[in-house]
């Protein structure tokens, strides 16, 4: 499997696709924190983020019982313009006034 295939597939989840959403502010986020926000389980998101670096679209550091995960600092240009036109492609059009 292509890298980008491996990339789409890994977005085309909802679930993954709304950690990215939170991941792609730069900032680090503990699995708790993505549990909470997004209403799954533990073993839920542990299946998610394996996916998500499998596909090399995160990473993570563990930090005592807790699991931080980032976006890859090893993304390359396309890679990250290819997710910010998903991200993009997903917002609400904004509607023209009358």
């Amino acid at each position: 499997m292509t890298q980008s295939i491996k990339i789409l597939a890994a977005l085309a989840e909802p679930t993954r696709f709304e950690v990215i959403r939170i991941l792609w502010d730069g900032r680090e986020h503990c699995v708790c924190e993505l549990m909470e926000a997004l209403g799954k389980s533990q073993s839920c998101m542990s299946r998610h983020m394996t996916s998500l670096k499998n596909a090399g679209l995160v990473v993570d550091r563990r930090d005592a019982q807790w699991v931080r995960y980032r976006r890859s600092p090893e993304l390359s240009k396309a890679i990250t313009s290819l997710v910010e036109a998903a991200l993009a492609l997903d917002k609400p059009l904004k509607r023209k006034s009358a």
